[in-house]
């Protein structure tokens, strides 16, 4: 069985075992004030067959709430390997802040870092600023839409592998600045009293690439701290050099852990 065979068979375990819930999930209570809280996760896959295969990712994603202002900080990793052969590494952290003008309006100023051996750039890391509006705020659905813009530095890179697919080569190209225009949409649903499905997608689009990332989850709790979390992200720059891929997308299936 390979992964998405194993993906979507735990996906559709799941969603049979919750098929006869029906009470609407609360919106949990507002965090303390001054406390910074969070979720980290884990997830681990292994598949054997024609191709062997694993991959490792994590997160941790805290936020504070104190008066007007919300912190959010997030940091993940992804490592992956083909027939013993490193295919993937990844990681990224993020920080953004939120200055709350009215009960949906809001303005933000956020930091984004990526590090990826296998992609298109070495490196991308922004700043950026703007406003964001709460298009629906009620105990079982949220959507919030944000654009802005800013500063973006980035380092191209191509990489050369073997017929094995061992890389052998990385060239990393002039780190080039530019500005970029962002725009990005979280959404959150209670499907039921333990369910809650969410997806954030992000653009951020300057002259030399557009970068676009989605994730979308689905979170089972199975006690106060503890859930399982089954995942679909991909990140897609539009303008990779040539010979690298463009999109990358990767399923998930992690023990989430909530503090």
């Amino acid at each position: 069985m390979n992964r998405k065979q194993l993906f979507a068979s735990i996906l559709l375990a799941t969603g049979s075992a919750l098929g006869a819930a029906t009470a609407l999930a609360a919106d949990p209570p507002p965090p303390p004030e001054g406390v910074w809280l969070g979720k980290g996760q884990l997830g681990y896959v292994s598949t054997q067959g024609n191709t062997d295969s694993k991959s490792l990712n994590a997160a941790l994603d805290m936020a504070e709430v104190n008066g007007v202002w919300k912190h959010t900080a997030h940091l993940g990793a992804l490592y992956g390997q083909q027939s013993g052969i490193t295919s993937t590494s990844r990681w990224d952290a993020g920080w953004q802040s939120d200055y709350k003008f009215s009960e949906r309006a809001f303005g933000f100023g956020a930091l984004r870092y990526t590090n990826d051996k296998f992609g298109g750039y070495q490196y991308q890391a922004s700043a950026t600023a703007g406003a964001g509006y709460k298009i629906v705020d009620t105990d079982t659905l949220k959507l919030a839409g944000q654009v802005g813009a800013g500063y973006r530095r980035a380092a191209p890179q191509q990489v050369i592998k073997a017929p094995n697919g061992a890389v052998t080569q990385r060239i990393i190209g002039d780190s080039e600045g530019n500005a970029v225009i962002t725009a990005g949409l979280d959404y959150w649903q209670a499907l039921t009293a333990t369910t809650a499905l969410t997806d954030k997608l992000m653009v951020e689009s300057g002259k030399d690439n557009t970068l676009i990332t989605n994730a979308l989850a689905l979170t089972v709790k199975m006690s106060d701290k503890l859930a399982l979390s089954l995942g679909y992200a991909i990140q897609d720059n539009t303008k990779a050099p040539a010979g690298v891929k463009k999109l990358d997308s990767v399923e998930t299936v992690n023990l989430v852990y909530a503090f």
